[in-house]
């Protein structure tokens, strides 16, 4: 589960189960005992709509507070100030609480589950090791939850 680097014990992240289905993460999340990190973009959630319940921290920005260099891509995307050091702890504050202090398990949500995967690895490798990706993203979650909704006979309760 783990390599050892000088001595350093390393967690493997590479290999190990990260992805969660979607029926999974909504059953955690309703028995309170997973959170929805929704690290998609500003302008994807206002494209598409949000979680009910999620948490929104984008994947770049979290990249950047961790110190991670961001592709020209990614910094286009983000287009925003450096984070200060009141926003680095105030990002690590609100991942504590989830995790550590309620004991919670992470489930990121991007677009198609690609980002997500990043996420829960880089979570992991900062000793959130209950963190994970949702498998297809917020388009296999909507896909879900519209079909749940179709055979209840209402509409989609997504916030816009």
């Amino acid at each position: 589960m783990s390599d050892t680097n000088n001595g350093a014990s390393v967690p493997n992240v590479q290999n190990e189960q990260l992805e969660m289905t979607p029926q999974t993460a909504l059953e955690l999340q309703h028995l309170n005992l997973a959170v929805l990190v929704d690290i998609r973009q500003k302008f994807e959630l206002e494209i598409q709509g949000e979680i009910p319940g999620a948490r929104f921290l984008p994947l770049f920005q979290f990249k950047r507070m961790l110190g991670h260099t961001l592709t020209q891509l990614e910094q286009e995307a983000l287009d925003e100030d450096l984070p200060d050091l009141h926003d680095i702890q105030h990002f690590l504050a609100m991942i504590n609480d989830m995790h550590h202090s309620k004991d919670l398990i992470l489930v990121c949500v991007c677009n198609s589950g690609h980002r997500s995967l990043n996420a829960a690895r880089l979570l992991r490798l900062l000793g959130y090791e209950h963190s994970f990706s949702l498998a297809g993203g917020f388009l296999a979650l909507d896909e879900l939850l519209t079909g749940q909704q179709e055979n209840q006979g209402t509409s989609p309760n997504r916030q816009s």
